[in-house]
C-alpha cells in the first residue's frame, strides 16, 4: 500500500498536472486582481492552502481551488518522491543530483519567505532615532499604560480581529474591549449631524470627528483606513467609549491633527485616554510595529538632480547605527543597490517626503533570504558537471575513431552498396 502511494506521489502526470494546476492559479489571480487588488490575491491564492469563495452574505468560504502553498508542497514532495525513485546516486550522476538539490533548496526556500519574511517600512526624520519600523498594510489596536514614567507597557491586538469578535479580553488587562462597531474602510468628518452607519463617541477625539463608512479600495496607490468604536468596560461597568482609526494616529504624529480641527482643536486637551484601577491607559489603532534592538538615526538625507534637470541622480541617508549590546557605533550610507544589513534585517532607501527631511527606509527580514543564491549556485554547478562530463565522453569517443587506421576503418564499416558492386567487378 505505501508502496503504491508512493509510486503515485513520483508519478510524471501528478508533475504535469500540478504544473497545470498552477498556470490556472496564475491566470485566475491575475483577473481576481482587478477587484481584489494584489495584497489580497497574494494572500488569498498564493499564500494559502486553498483558494476559496465565500458565499454572498456569510463570512463563511467554499474551497473552490488549490493554494500556491498546496501546489507548491506537492510538486515538491513530487520532485524529492521521483528523483528517490528513480535516480541511483553515483559519480555520472553527480551532476544531476545537485541541479535536482539545488530546485529543492528552491522549492523550500521561497515556501519559507512567503511564510516567514516581514516587511516593513521606517519612517524618519532628520535628526531623529528610532527603534522600530512599521506595516502600514497590518494594523494592531493597541492600548499603553502610561502610568511608569519610565516606561510603556503596551499590549497589542490585530485589528483584524475586531471586524469578527464582539468582546476581547486580555490577561494583562483589567478591563474588557467592547467592539461596538467596526468599519473596514472610513472618512472623517468634523461636525454635522450624524451619518447613517457613522462612527461616533462619547469619549476622546470621537466626540468632534465621526467616521462614515465608504467603499473598500483594493487600488495599489491607496490603503483602506478602518475605524472601530471601543468600549471600555471594568469591574463597576463602563468608562466609556473611544473612536480609533488609523488615521488619527497619523494626523496626530504629523502635528497636521491640530490644523484639520480647527476651532475644535480644545477637544485635544482630553485625548485617548482613561483611568482604571489607579492605572493611567491610553487607546489607539496604528500600522504593526517591529521593534528592533538597535536604534538609527537619520544624520543626513540627499535627493541629488542632474544639473539643470528635475531628473533623479540620488536618493541616500546617512544613518547612525548604534546597538550598545553588540558594541557597535558607526555611519552607514544607504542608497540604491546598497542596503544596510543587520541582525538580520535589511534597510533599503525605498522613498521620501516632500521638503527632504524625511526619509522612507524598506525593511525587510527574510531568515530564507540566502536560499536562491545557494539554489543557483547548486543548479548552475550540476548543469556544468552532466554537461561537461557529456562532453568528455564524445571527445573520448571521437578520438578513438580517429586514432583507427582508414583501411582498418573501412574494413569495420558495413559494406555500402558501392562496395559491393565493386567486388563483383
Amino acid at each position: 500500500m505505501l508502496s503504491k502511494i508512493f509510486k503515485s506521489l513520483a508519478s510524471l502526470r501528478l508533475t504535469v498536472v500540478c504544473l497545470a494546476l498552477a498556470l490556472v492559479l496564475v491566470f485566475g489571480g491575475t483577473i481576481a486582481q482587478v477587484h481584489l487588488g494584489l495584497y489580497e490575491v497574494q494572500a488569498r491564492y498564493f499564500r494559502s492552502w486553498l483558494v476559496l469563495w465565500d458565499l454572498p452574505g456569510s463570512k463563511m468560504g467554499i474551497p473552490i481551488f488549490p493554494g500556491g502553498w498546496l501546489i507548491g508542497g506537492v510538486l515538491l514532495i513530487n520532485l524529492v518522491a521521483s528523483h528517490i525513485t528513480r535516480f541511483q546516486f553515483s559519480r555520472k550522476k553527480l551532476g544531476i543530483w545537485l541541479a535536482h538539490l539545488g530546485l529543492i533548496i528552491l522549492l523550500s526556500g521561497q515556501f519559507l519567505t512567503e511564510a516567514c519574511q516581514v516587511e516593513s517600512l521606517m519612517r524618519v526624520e532628520v535628526g531623529e532615532t528610532k527603534t522600530y519600523s512599521e506595516d502600514s498594510r497590518k494594523l494592531e489596536l493597541v492600548v499603553i499604560d502610561t502610568t511608569n514614567p519610565d516606561r510603556d507597557d503596551v499590549v497589542s491586538i490585530p485589528a483584524d480581529n475586531l471586524a469578527n469578535s464582539k468582546e476581547i479580553r486580555h490577561p494583562q488587562l483589567p478591563f474588557a474591549l467592547r467592539v461596538k462597531g467596526y468599519l473596514p474602510n472610513a472618512l472623517p468628518t468634523r461636525g454635522g449631524g450624524a451619518q447613517p452607519g457613522a462612527l461616533k463617541s462619547s469619549q476622546g477625539i470621537g466626540q468632534q470627528i465621526q467616521f462614515a463608512p465608504t467603499a473598500v479600495t483594493a487600488a495599489m496607490e491607496s490603503e483602506n483606513s478602518p475605524a472601530a468604536l471601543i468600549e471600555i468596560v471594568g469591574d463597576k461597568g463602563s468608562i466609556g467609549d473611544w473612536v480609533v482609526s488609523p488615521w488619527l494616529t497619523k494626523m496626530s504624529s504629523l502635528g497636521r491633527l491640530t490644523e484639520w480641527l480647527g476651532s475644535d482643536a480644545s477637544i485635544l486637551a482630553t485625548p485617548q485616554a482613561f483611568a482604571c484601577n489607579s492605572h493611567n491607559y491610553r487607546i489607539e489603532m496604528r500600522p504593526t510595529r517591529y521593534y528592533k534592538p538597535y536604534t538609527l538615526k537619520l544624520i543626513e538625507f540627499r535627493h541629488d538632480l542632474y544639473p539643470g534637470t528635475d531628473i533623479p541622480k540620488n536618493f541616500s541617508s546617512r544613518v547612525h547605527l548604534e546597538d550598545p549590546t553588540m558594541g557597535e557605533s558607526r555611519d552607514v550610507l544607504i542608497y540604491m543597490n546598497n542596503p544596510l544589513r543587520y541582525r538580520g534585517d535589511t534597510y533599503y532607501q525605498s522613498s521620501f517626503e516632500p521638503g527632504d527631511r524625511v526619509s522612507i527606509l524598506q525593511v525587510v527580514r527574510n531568515p530564507a533570504s540566502a536560499t536562491p543564491y545557494l539554489a543557483c549556485i547548486l543548479i548552475t554547478t550540476g548543469l556544468l558537471i552532466q554537461f561537461m562530463m557529456h562532453l568528455f565522453t564524445f571527445a573520448r569517443k571521437n578520438s578513438a575513431v580517429a586514432a583507427v587506421p582508414v583501411a582498418d576503418a573501412r574494413l569495420a564499416r558495413p559494406a555500402s552498396n558501392f562496395d559491393q558492386k565493386e567486388k563483383r567487378l
